[in-house]
């Protein structure tokens, strides 16, 4: 956790967003809900993803505290990430932006993707 970077914000919403608001971010909190994920995995729950990209959004969580990532050095070798406990703290919201993209889709009249 970077504390020059946290007292650069002038607004709690700023900060919430900058850990969870990447392109991929929400998504992967998404993922881990259920447990631990290797990077394939992930990388299949989120094919519009580039593996750079992926990369990035996961290397990002990790600095920020929200995903623990655990190389084993074995051929090949096996990446699995989990969320930290303080990750945790984001699974009620990122349950009630799920909540609330199935009641969008709802009232758009269309099917809820996943479903």
């Amino acid at each position: 956790m970077n504390i020059e970077k946290i007292k650069g914000y002038v607004c709690p919403v700023e900060a919430a967003m900058d850990v969870i608001g990447g392109k991929y971010k929400a998504q992967i909190v998404y993922e881990l809900l259920e447990g631990t994920k290797r990077y394939s995995e992930i990388q299949r729950a989120l094919p519009q993803a580039t593996p750079r990209m992926l990369s990035k959004q996961l290397k990002e969580l990790e600095e920020d505290g929200i995903v623990l990532r655990v190389l084993y050095p074995v051929v090949p070798p096996r990446t699995e990430y989990s969320l930290t406990e303080f990750g945790q703290t984001l699974v009620p919201i990122v349950r009630a932006l799920c909540a609330w993209g199935e009641h969008y889709f709802e009232l758009a009249g269309l099917p809820v993707p996943g479903n």
